[in-house]
């Protein structure tokens, strides 16, 4: 091929190449937390980019700058894109989005999970996804129900032994 054909960037001009952060195709249920974590996420983004402005070398930070606005773009459109769920206080029947449930496994383990949006996920703490697995099992149980959580480590059934709304709500 030409080299006439092929656009480069002129002078000490860096392109920012890499490709936006995918969005998922599911809805984008947030709890008020997750909301609001999002909108922390995003002023603290601004103020990053605005330190890296007026850093006084420019080109060593271009490539820095375009990783903080590939992620104010993803930000903000889960913003714009976001859900927000509200618990009106009353103690649910059932688990939905945004509520605590403790449950029991065969083994007699014990676990807490508040089901929670994708961007607000973390299992290790409990937080689980409402697209994840073991939160498609648990959705619509009541107190008492055993729903078969497929795993690959191996099957096991979880009791529910309460639900309810976490601290804060």
């Amino acid at each position: 091929m030409s080299r006439a054909f092929v656009k480069e960037p002129d002078g000490d001009a860096v392109g920012d190449d890499t490709p936006e952060l995918p969005i998922s195709p599911h809805a984008n249920h947030v709890t008020q937390r997750g909301y609001l974590l999002l909108t922390d996420e995003l002023s603290a983004l601004a103020a990053q980019r605005q330190a890296l402005i007026d850093h006084d070398d420019p080109m060593k930070t271009q490539l820095e700058r375009f990783a903080i606005e590939r992620r104010q773009r993803y930000v903000i459109t889960r913003l714009e894109s976001a859900i927000v769920a509200t618990c009106d206080g009353a103690s649910p029947d059932t688990v939905e989005f945004g509520c605590r449930v403790h449950v029991v496994d065969d083994d007699d383990t014990e676990a807490n999970y508040i089901i929670v949006g994708e961007d607000e996920a973390d299992p290790g703490a409990g937080l689980i996804s409402w697209t994840s697995p073991i939160a498609r099992i648990l959705m619509r149980c009541e107190v008492g129900d055993t729903p078969l959580w497929r795993r690959p480590k191996g099957d096991t059934n979880l009791e529910i032994l309460s639900i309810g709304w976490p601290k804060g709500g």
